[in-house]
């Protein structure tokens, strides 16, 4: 089965798994790639046990980019079901929500599992997610960039 993502106005907040934020600095892109792939991605994850959305997509922005400062707008929620990279499959609908952010400050260190930021303004030719992230971002420039 091939990768759907699909877009939708809102959703109850319970049954959101995943944040993803797609992300600018002074105008440029920013994209990490995790310590145990040679891909890129925007930042985002799956949300933890009592934990809002919105604090799911904070708590991710500032893992996966060291993002300290910084303006996040919700956008939109949105579905993804079928291959979404090697090796994953999901049967059926996950829904997730999509953030942009303003960051205006890093911390200097990275943390966590992340190996690497890149502030760019051109788009990674490998992406970890090919078939998903590059339609969050169309999304996201189509909702407010």
């Amino acid at each position: 089965m091939e990768t759907r993502v699909r877009f939708y106005n809102e959703a109850e907040d319970e049954k959101l798994k995943f944040a993803v934020v797609i992300s600018r600095n002074q105008g440029k892109w920013v994209f990490c790639r995790h310590k145990d792939r040679d891909t890129y991605e925007v930042p985002g994850g799956h949300r933890e046990d009592c934990e809002k959305i919105i604090d799911t997509a904070r708590r991710e922005l500032m893992e996966e980019t060291g993002a300290v400062d910084y303006n996040l707008i919700p956008l939109c929620v949105f579905s993804v079901s079928g291959n979404t990279r090697v090796g994953e499959f999901l049967k059926e609908e996950s829904l997730g929500m999509l953030y942009y952010a303003d960051i205006y400050s890093f911390e200097e260190e990275l943390h966590y599992e992340i190996a690497e930021v890149i502030v760019t303004d051109q788009l990674p030719e490998n992406w970890t997610y090919p078939h998903i992230q590059p339609l969050l971002l169309e999304k996201a420039i189509e909702l407010c960039i």
